[in-house]
């Protein structure tokens, strides 16, 4: 099956477009666990999904009430054995065959039971999407309130402060920009299909299924910018990182399947660099000396690049299949990849012979890897299910694993590293899950 809580992991050939719909079938927990309806007085009541399903409160929680509200007692398996159910039946999607088996034989998951953030709340106002099954970065935290997410085709932010959901922008209809700048499409686009976002300070980036790049100031109204990247029909746009540029101003970096990186100011919207690789590139990110950029895609070899001419100057070796994800960790020397082989590895820029770290996950790709602002956490993300939080001082080897059901369309931490985010999608049970950072003194949990 592929869809709600039994999505395979299901790449489409070459991320070819047209054969994309929205990654799920209409199949979700409910279909699977719910008993039969008995006729008479016996049995269960029919009761429609969403009458079921509320928000959950940290304090619910506390009281044994289910963080995604799934009435275990009222459906004929407990949440134990569904788990064992799911963890057997996921299967996991590989380019390379047996690339997870084989890291399954030779690698161990790293001790769990750690508690560095604790949940509190789960929002089912809010319903997360995502269109690409591997494109999972689709959820951003601005601050520990502030979140912005895709649901369907709009982009939604989401205020936990005032528990108020508004819509910024909608790509269903047409969209075009209100400034003038070279290279800007001033017709726009219609209904543009989202694969990617990523929203920083004041700056929100759109990225397409066509090559699309749609950005806007949140201060301002309307749209500032759109463009095509390239033209070719394997275009889609698969990552996005926004930066501060060395030389003062605000920069992104356009990741794309056509082998490109692009980089582009975000005053005058001008390309700035474009590298060319010979494969998809699923993932760039910028070292915090903004000197190299990790370029991470289909291929197994991960490269280190010199961010102010393109010219590869390492690689790292060691996944078994396609990284889709990266992160630096604050301090410059250590950097985070992430491959549907289903590990993280962790480089160190001083050896990069080996990582120093491979963290093994349940059952799926690693679809995103975030590093904390401090440097203390490195956050893994798996395509459902599942997301693991690292102590890097620890040097990864505890870890706190968050369980819960769905397909995940992005994790985020916000910028002080109080809050960590998780999008889930799911047709009964999509809802952001909030989870706050733990701390010695209980009045530094406090709302605000």
């Amino acid at each position: 099956m592929k869809g709600g809580l039994f999505c395979r992991d299901y790449r489409m050939p070459d991320n070819e477009v047209e054969e994309i719909d929205y990654v799920a079938d209409e199949i979700d927990v409910l279909d699977f666990v719910m008993d039969d309806v008995e006729g008479g007085g016996g049995g269960y009541a029919v009761v429609d999904d969403y009458d079921m399903v509320t928000d959950t409160s940290s304090s619910q929680a506390r009281r044994g009430k289910d963080i995604q509200g799934i009435p275990w007692e009222r459906l004929k398996i407990t949440r134990e054995s569904y788990r064992r159910t799911r963890l057997e039946q996921y299967r996991n999607y590989e380019n390379i065959p047996l690339s997870g088996e084989t890291v399954d034989k030779k690698c161990k998951l790293k001790q769990k039971g750690a508690n560095y953030y604790e949940f509190f709340h789960n929002t089912r106002l809010v319903k997360p999407t995502i269109l690409h099954f591997q494109l999972r970065n689709l959820v951003w935290a601005t601050s520990k309130h502030d979140v912005y997410l895709m649901s369907s085709y709009s982009i939604m932010h989401w205020s936990s402060l005032s528990y108020n959901l508004t819509e910024i922008l909608n790509f269903s209809g047409h969209v075009a920009p209100t400034e003038k700048h070279a290279g800007s499409l001033l017709e726009g686009f219609t209904q543009t299909q989202i694969s990617t976002l990523s929203v920083k300070d004041e700056f929100l980036v759109a990225g397409g299924f066509q090559g699309e790049l749609a950005c806007k100031r949140l201060d301002k109204q309307g749209v500032s910018f759109c463009t095509r990247t390239t033209y070719e029909e394997n275009a889609i746009t698969n990552a996005v990182e926004i930066f501060d540029s060395p030389s003062g101003g605000m920069h992104f970096m356009a990741s794309n399947n056509d082998g490109g990186v692009r980089e582009y100011d975000m005053e005058g919207f001008q390309l700035m660099n474009h590298f060319r690789f010979p494969w998809p590139v699923n993932h760039s990110s910028l070292s915090p000396d903004r000197k190299l950029i990790t370029v991470v895609g289909d291929h197994l070899d991960g490269l280190l690049v010199d961010s102010s001419n393109g010219k590869t100057v390492a690689s790292v070796k060691g996944h078994l299949d396609y990284s889709f994800a990266s992160a630096w960790h604050p301090n410059g020397t250590l950097f985070a990849t992430g491959n549907q082989d289903k590990t993280c590895r962790v480089w160190d820029l001083r050896n990069l012979s080996n990582p120093v770290s491979v963290l093994k996950v349940n059952m799926g790709a690693v679809r995103s890897v975030r590093f904390s602002s401090d440097g203390q956490f490195l956050v893994v993300a798996e395509p459902a299910d599942f997301v693991h939080i690292y102590d890097t001082k620890l040097n990864c080897e505890k870890r706190q694993e968050i369980d819960f059901f769905g397909e995940i369309s992005g994790v985020s931490l916000s910028p002080d590293d109080e809050t960590l985010y998780i999008g889930v999608w799911d047709r009964t049970y999509a809802s952001l899950l909030q989870y706050n950072k733990r701390h010695k003194y209980g009045y530094l949990d406090s709302f605000v």
